[in-house]
């Protein structure tokens, strides 16, 4: 079966979602809680959301490398924390479709990401943050590796004079079902400097990668901006480009954080 990858459905996707988050946050209150969003990055914040609120991500992202030639894919991220300390958020693709080398087409739901994470805080503005995360193959054949996969991510977050924020990561992953030859860890980094340029717009530089034994090893740079519609929903635009052979090529993405509502 031949799949027609075109940015067109994805857009009217994202336009119905746009408009539908838009129609929730406007039956917010006015005393809502702003939203802490963690994309369009790689690296999270130590940050957490609003406690007691559901706080949803999702976006569209659409990707060029080698193989697989062209990937495009909803992703989202569901955030929840009990308290300013300590959250949990699960995260995934809702939808993937790709287009191997060979040609082949794939169209089905992404893996399933689930993370428990503990805020450390230093000072009013410094932060530690860990994360422990568990992949749950739960991609269609062809779209995930097929295993589990578990890790820890170490953060440190940092606020400075004129509007600047950092975000460091340091991550250690078990990947499963490696092939012979390749350690089944890996390790990752990311840093992120963000700016707000104006009360609502904001931009993000980002450099990140991962290594592994056996295998070659990745980089990545990332720029975006993001613009505050309302406390209680963020848009994001961007893009990002792979910095070595084993990096992919390109990607572009766009995508919004809104509080979806209040659980307790």
């Amino acid at each position: 079966m031949n799949l027609h990858f075109t940015m067109g459905t994805f857009g009217r996707v994202t336009l119905f979602a746009c408009v539908a988050v838009g129609c929730v946050t406007a039956t917010l209150a006015d005393d809502s809680p702003a939203v802490t969003p963690y994309r369009p990055s790689v690296s999270t914040p130590a940050a957490l959301s609003a406690p007691g609120w559901l706080e949803v991500e999702a976006g569209i992202q659409s990707s060029r490398a080698n193989d697989p030639k062209r990937r495009e894919s909803l992703p989202y991220t569901l955030k929840f924390a009990f308290t300013p300390d300590w959250g949990i958020r699960i995260g995934g693709d809702a939808i993937v479709l790709q287009r191997d080398a060979d040609g082949s087409a794939l169209r089905g739901g992404g893996d399933t990401t689930i993370v428990l994470k503990r805020r450390l805080a230093m000072n009013d503005a410094s932060a530690f943050g860990i994360e422990l995360g568990a992949k749950l193959p739960t991609a269609g054949s062809g779209l995930g590796s097929g295993n589990s996969d578990v890790g820890l991510n170490g953060i440190y977050s940092a606020d400075f004079a004129h509007g600047w924020h950092l975000d460091l990561n340091v991550t250690t992953t078990h990947l499963g079902g490696v092939d012979a030859g390749i350690r089944p860890w890996q390790t990752g980094w990311a840093s992120a400097l963000a700016r707000n340029v104006t009360e609502r717009l904001g931009v993000v530089a980002e450099l990140s990668g991962t290594h592994q034994g056996g295998a070659g090893s990745t980089s990545q740079a990332l720029i975006a901006s993001s613009y505050a519609v309302s406390p209680g929903l963020t848009l994001d635009l961007g893009v990002s480009k792979g910095l070595s052979a084993a990096s992919g090529g390109w990607s572009v993405f766009s995508g919004v954080t809104l509080l979806a509502g209040r659980l307790f």
